[in-house]
């Protein structure tokens, strides 16, 4: 579980599934769910499923802004 996050600078080089929830601020399954799209960039080693951190912030920026 990630703590003290102040930004994105803080985060580590890999992201667990878990964490992304935290991040995200979803339930762990809508991470699982997010993490198994096509356009989401997370990667399988072994069993489990991670997320780059550079890739993460490019996929949420690339992401239309409802609220502009």
């Amino acid at each position: 579980m990630i703590k003290n996050l102040s930004n994105f600078d803080d985060l580590p080089f890999m992201i667990s599934v878990t964490d992304l929830a935290d991040i995200l601020n979803i339930s762990r399954m809508g991470a699982y769910n997010l993490c198994h799209r096509k356009d989401f960039p997370s990667i399988r080693i072994g069993n489990r499923l991670l997320i780059p951190k550079d890739k993460l912030i490019a996929w949420i920026d690339a992401q239309p802004k409802g609220w502009e």
